[in-house]
C-alpha cells in the first residue's frame, strides 16, 4: 500500500514566536556585521581621498565611497525593520506567556478553594466554642483551688482593721525612737580627776569636784 499511495510527510510542528524571535534576532547579527565591514571600507576611502587632489582619480573614488554609503543605508534600514519585528514578537511572546502564567494560577487557586472547603467541612465550630468554653471553666476551677491553697489558718476574725493601722503607725514611731540616740547626748561623763589616785583626801577635779584617793567623787555628808 505505501508503494502504490506512498507514505505522507509527517506533519512539522507549528511555529512558536521563540523560535521566530531567535531567527530575526540571527538575521539582524549577520546585517550588522555587514554594515560593521562597510564602514571600514568607507574610512578607507575617505582616507585616501584626503591624501588625493581634484581630478578624475578623486571623482572616481567618490563614486564607490558613496554606493558603500547606499548598501550601508539600505542595511541599517533592513536592520532597522528586524529590530521591530523581533520586539512586536517578544511584547506578543510575553503577553502570551503571561496569560498562561495567570491561568495557571487560576487554575491553583480553584485547587486550593476545594481543598480548603474539604478541610473546613471536617471542622465543627460549636466543637470549639465548647472547647473554649471547657477550657475557661478549667481556668476558673484552678483559680478557685489556688486560693483555697493560699488560704490564712490561726488568726482571729475579730480584729478591726482601724486598730491594725494604728498599731502599725505606732510600730513606726517605736522603730523610729529606738533609732534615735540623742539622748545620750544630755549626760556628760565626769572630767577626770587631776590627782594620782593615793593622794590626800580633799583633791579636787578640774571642774572643782570633790574626790577621794581613788579619783572617784566624794559624796556630801549629811
Amino acid at each position: 500500500m505505501n508503494r502504490l499511495f506512498g507514505r505522507g510527510k509527517p506533519k512539522e510542528p507549528p511555529p512558536n514566536l521563540t523560535d521566530c524571535i531567535s531567527n530575526v534576532d540571527s538575521r539582524g547579527e549577520s546585517i550588522e556585521k555587514k554594515i560593521s565591514k562597510l564602514d571600514q571600507e568607507l574610512l578607507k576611502y575617505k582616507d585616501q581621498m584626503k591624501k588625493m587632489r581634484d581630478g578624475p582619480s578623486k571623482n572616481m573614488l567618490k563614486q564607490r565611497a558613496l554606493r558603500v554609503l547606499k548598501q550601508k543605508k539600505q542595511y541599517e534600514s533592513q536592520l532597522e525593520g528586524l529590530r521591530q519585528q523581533s520586539f512586536n514578537m517578544e511584547q506578543a511572546n510575553f503577553t502570551t506567556q503571561t496569560l498562561k502564567d495567570t491561568k495557571i494560577t487560576v487554575d491553583a487557586m480553584k485547587v486550593g478553594l476545594k481543598d480548603m472547603k474539604k478541610e473546613f467541612k471536617n471542622i465543627n465550630i460549636d466543637q470549639i466554642e465548647d472547647l473554649q468554653d471547657d477550657m475557661s471553666d478549667m481556668m476558673e476551677q484552678a483559680s478557685e483551688i489556688q486560693d483555697a491553697l493560699g488560704r490564712t489558718y490561726g488568726l482571729p476574725d475579730d480584729i478591726d482593721e482601724s486598730d491594725l493601722d494604728a498599731e502599725l503607725e505606732a510600730l513606726g514611731d517605736d522603730l523610729l525612737q529606738d533609732e534615735d540616740t540623742s539622748y545620750l547626748d544630755e549626760v556628760s561623763a565626769p572630767a577626770a580627776p587631776d590627782t594620782i589616785p593615793g593622794e590626800k583626801d580633799g583633791s579636787k577635779t578640774q571642774d572643782g569636784i570633790q574626790v577621794d584617793e581613788f579619783g572617784l567623787p566624794v559624796l556630801a555628808k549629811n
